[in-house]
This record gives C-alpha cells, structure tokens and sequence, in this order.
C-alpha cells in the first residue's frame, strides 16, 4: 500500500510541476498559487495528497529569481507533499 501511495506522489508531483512550468511558459510569469492553475484551466482540480489525504498540505515553492526579464513578482516555481513522514527510499516526503 505504501509503495502505491508514493508512486501516486510521484506522478501527482510530476503533474502539478508540469503545470506549473506550461503557465510560466505560456504567461511569461510563474503562478501566484496552486489554485491559479486550476483557475486558468491548467489543471481540473488540485489532487489529493497521497501521503496527507488532504489538497490543501501541498507546499509550493516561490524563489525570489525572475524566470524573464518582464516578470515582476516571483512565484510559485516547484511544489512538494506537506507530510513530515519519511518514504521508502528514506528521503523525507517533503523534499521529493
């Protein structure tokens, strides 16, 4: 059970940094929020956590760098599961 739960992570961590990355391409900034994405249609819905059972523990990652020379806020550029739990591989969840 645990080993499916971390591959539904992966794949769940794969989609939301893909998303993030097509809206910064596409709008030449980084999105302000998880919820911009679904807003503007990059994703259906924000999914569930599989370690959490919750879409509201994700933690997203806003830098300081400006990904183009016209962006003028910083933005979410990279998420990760809010669980404090330690996987399989021995990594904290929180760092994959």
């Amino acid at each position: 059970v645990l080993l499916a739960r971390e591959a539904v992570l992966r794949e769940d961590l794969h989609v939301l940094r893909s998303a993030v990355d097509a809206y910064t391409m596409d709008k030449q900034r980084a999105p302000q929020s998880l919820d911009e994405l679904v807003q503007e249609g990059y994703l259906k819905k924000i999914p569930e956590d599989p370690i959490t059972h919750s879409d509201t523990t994700w933690v997203a990652d806003t830098s300081d760098a400006l990904h183009s020379l016209d962006q003028t806020e910083p933005g979410v550029d990279d998420v990760h599961s809010g669980s404090t739990e330690t996987g399989s591989d021995g990594q904290p969840y929180s760092t994959w």
